[in-house]
C-alpha cells in the first residue's frame, strides 16, 4: 500500500512517500480502505514533535519513540470504506461508506488502516464526500463534548476564544443550533470564516482584548493556550461556565480545585470521542444543521505542503488529504 510517512521528527520536508505491507484483516479488528484524512495541528506537532501545550511532552516522546516515531504513519480523523469483512458483532459491512477516529494509533495516511471494532466508526453521513466526512470527527467531536459540558441553552451568550479553528467552526454551528448568540474572537483573516459558520459578532483580538470590554458572557470556550484563566473568568456572568479545550498543566491543576479558585464551573476533561457522540454529529449532518467546511484538499504527494498550510494558521475550514 501506498502510506505519507516521517522517519524522523522535523518540518514537513520529513514527509514522504513509501511502498508498505498492507494490513492484513483480524479477529475482532476494522480494515479500512482509507480515502481521505484530514491533516491537523496534532499530526503537525507530531510530526516535528513541538507541542502548543507541553506538559504532555515526555510520556508522549517516551509513548512515540525517543530518537525516531515508531509509527512512521501519521493520521487519527479519517473517511473511507470497509475493506473486509467486520466481526459479527459489529454493525457495519463491507463496502460501507464510514468515518472516524484512529485515536491514538494513528495510521489514516495510508491506502489502509486496521482498528479494534472497538473503535469510533460510524457510516458517514448521507450526501457526503469522503473529503468532507473526513473533516468531521476532530473538530465535531471536541466541539460537541465541550458545548455539552457548558449545555448552552436559547439566547444565551457564548464567547469562543480562537474560534476559527477546526474545532471553534463546528463549536459555532452546534451553540447556534441550540439557540445561543456566539461571539468568537480571533484574527481577522478568520471573520469571513466564522461568520459563514454562523458567529454573530466577531472580535479582532489584534485590536480588542474582550477581557477588558465591560460585556459579560455566559459561556467561554477558550481554544487559546496562551489565555489568563483568571481573567476569562472575570468576563463571565455569576453564573458563567468556562471550557478550555487547550489547558495548560496550570489550569488543569486550578480545574481539580476550582471550588476555592472560583465560583466558575471550570471544564477541561479531553473528548471521550465515542461513536454515540460521532453517530450525533451525523444526524445533525444530515439535517442540515452542521456543514463541514473544507478549505483544501492535497494529493499524497503535497502531505508536507498540507502540512505548511496548516501552520501557518491561515486556513479558513480543515485541510484534507486525498488517499488516492
Amino acid at each position: 500500500m501506498r502510506a505519507v510517512t516521517f522517519r524522523r521528527y522535523g518540518p514537513p520536508e520529513v514527509l514522504q512517500i513509501e511502498e508498505l505491507p498492507a494490513p492484513a484483516a483480524k479477529e475482532k479488528q476494522l480494515l479500512i480502505r482509507v480515502r481521505a484524512a484530514e491533516v491537523t495541528k496534532s499530526d503537525c506537532e507530531f510530526r516535528g514533535f513541538r507541542f502548543a501545550v507541553k506538559w504532555f511532552w515526555l510520556p508522549l516522546r517516551i509513548a512515540y519513540g525517543i530518537r525516531s516515531p515508531r509509527n512512521p504513519i501519521l493520521g487519527g480523523y479519517f473517511a473511507g470504506e470497509v475493506a473486509s469483512d467486520p466481526p459479527p458483532s459489529s454493525p457495519l459491512r463491507k463496502g460501507d461508506a464510514v468515518f472516524g477516529c484512529a485515536k491514538m494509533q494513528l495510521g489514516a495516511y495510508a491506502q489502509y488502516l486496521r482498528l479494534p471494532e472497538h473503535y469510533t466508526v460510524v457510516k458517514t453521513p448521507s450526501g457526503t464526500s469522503f473529503a468532507q466526512a473526513a473533516a468531521i470527527p476532530l473538530g465535531g467531536l471536541n466541539a460537541l463534548h465541550f458545548l455539552n459540558k457548558l449545555n448552552p441553552t436559547e439566547a444565551e451568550h457564548l464567547l469562543i476564544n480562537g474560534g476559527g479553528g477546526s474545532i471553534g467552526l463546528f463549536a459555532i454551528q452546534i451553540a447556534k443550533a441550540r439557540g445561543a448568540i456566539v461571539t468568537v474572537v480571533d484574527k481577522a483573516s478568520k471573520r469571513a470564516i466564522t461568520e459563514r459558520a454562523g458567529a454573530d459578532h466577531f472580535i479582532d483580538y489584534t485590536q480588542q482584548d474582550f477581557t477588558q470590554e465591560a460585556i459579560r458572557y455566559d459561556m467561554i470556550f477558550d481554544m487559546v493556550v496562551s489565555s489568563n484563566l483568571r481573567d476569562c473568568l472575570n468576563t463571565l456572568k455569576p453564573n458563567g461556565r468556562y471550557a478550555s479545550g487547550n489547558p495548560r498543566f496550570a489550569d488543569l491543576m486550578k480545574s481539580l480545585f476550582n471550588r476555592f479558585y472560583s465560583n466558575h464551573p471550570i471544564y477541561t476533561a479531553f473528548a471521550a470521542e465515542s461513536p454515540a457522540e460521532l453517530a450525533e454529529l451525523k444526524a445533525l449532518v444530515e439535517t442540515g444543521k452542521l456543514n463541514p467546511l473544507v478549505d483544501s484538499i492535497y494529493p499524497m504527494e503535497q502531505a508536507a505542503e498540507a502540512h505548511r498550510r496548516v501552520e501557518t494558521e491561515e486556513r479558513n475550514g480543515a485541510i484534507v488529504l486525498e488517499i488516492d
